[in-house]
């Protein structure tokens, strides 16, 4: 088993930044990909990013290209995404996720383990 601990969300203006970290303990071992859901109010949970333990390759949401970072260290089980250029409409809870496949895509169904979550509000 693997457990996913979010946390660095919170309230910010519109253009500001916000850095959310995760970290993977149990089994990490296991995990060949992590990535990062968010689901805002009334939405459907979506797809931000992902990366793939081989290779490092990273896979971005279109939305978020250019404005949002994912970096991880698979080795110490940690995960981050730091977001800039923030918009109202990124205003979502933030999930980190985690697999034991190298599947980076944006089913929800590919990812074997979920955080709980931390809030992100960004104010116009």
């Amino acid at each position: 088993q693997v457990q996913l601990v979010e946390s660095g969300g919170g309230l910010v203006q519109a253009g500001g930044s916000l850095r959310l970290s995760c970290t993977a303990s149990g089994a990490t071992f296991r995990l060949g990909a992590m990535g990062w859901f968010r689901q805002a109010p009334g939405k459907e949970r979506e797809f931000v990013a992902a990366i793939r333990r081989i290779e490092d390759t990273l896979y971005y949401e279109d939305s978020v290209k250019g404005r949002f970072a994912i970096a991880g260290d698979f080795a110490k089980g940690t995960l981050y995404l730091q977001m800039n250029s923030l918009k109202p409409d990124d205003t979502a809870v933030y999930y980190c996720v985690a697999g034991i496949t190298a599947y980076t895509g944006s089913s929800k169904d590919g990812y074997n383990y979920w955080g709980q979550g931390t809030q992100v509000t960004v104010s116009s």
